[in-house]
């Protein structure tokens, strides 16, 4: 029986359905989601990955990222410590933050994979279009909990899903590394789940606080 990869409910209803695979939104956290079956192979994942050219130097994709950026920057002075889970291979969100005086450290399964990076403790941790192809949603965010500081932030972007009509002409589902899709609603849910307060930044960037 399917169950959902964030609040492990089997109350999953058929969302959408198109060439390639199904979707299914689950009744209790509104998480839609790819059955497991159809996930990538950590090779084929990474064949995706390696297709990818989010260079630090493209000044477009520099503003895609200061979307999240800018506004957790501003919320922190410079002696904060922040970590870029998922960073990918050109690692550009931190040499924006370093540009500005921040250290950011830099972790992803693929391309910096440091696992003694996530031992350590932050004031704030970024998934830069991370969460969506996280098939284990539940078990990455209760570990990166862990590693947040007091007052600590979580900063997420990821496109939200809105509605079944806007879901079946949305280019973001195309893309097979894709596999998890958060709602508004979700990310209310999860706040609630693990303690967090919400805050929604822009249309698909929301920070997490961490309690006092």
């Amino acid at each position: 029986m399917n169950t959902c990869p964030l609040c492990h409910s089997t109350d999953l209803v058929a969302y959408h359905h198109d060439k390639r695979r199904p979707y299914q939104q689950c009744q209790r956290c509104a998480l839609v989601s790819v059955p497991a079956e159809f996930y990538l192979s950590r090779d084929e994942e990474k064949a995706e990955y390696d297709k990818h050219e989010n260079h630090p130097q493209d000044l477009g994709y520099q503003q895609f990222l200061d979307r999240t950026l800018a506004p957790l920057l501003a919320r922190f002075e410079s002696t904060a410590l922040g970590l870029d889970f998922g960073c990918g291979e050109g690692k550009a969100l931190s040499l924006m933050a370093q540009a500005r005086g921040y250290r950011v450290e830099n972790y992803d399964l693929y391309y910096a994979n440091h696992p003694e990076l996530l031992t350590r403790q932050y004031d704030f941790i970024t998934l830069t279009e991370v969460i969506e192809h996280v098939s284990d949603a539940d078990a990455l965010l209760t570990q990166l909990k862990g590693m947040l500081k007091p007052k600590g932030i979580l900063a997420v972007m990821t496109k939200r899903v809105l509605n079944p009509t806007a879901f079946s002409t949305w280019h973001y589902k195309n893309d097979p590394t894709h596999i998890n899709f958060y709602a508004e609603a979700t990310f209310q849910w999860l706040a609630e789940h693990y303690g967090w307060r919400l805050e929604v930044i822009d249309k698909d960037v929301v920070f997490l606080y961490q309690a006092n």
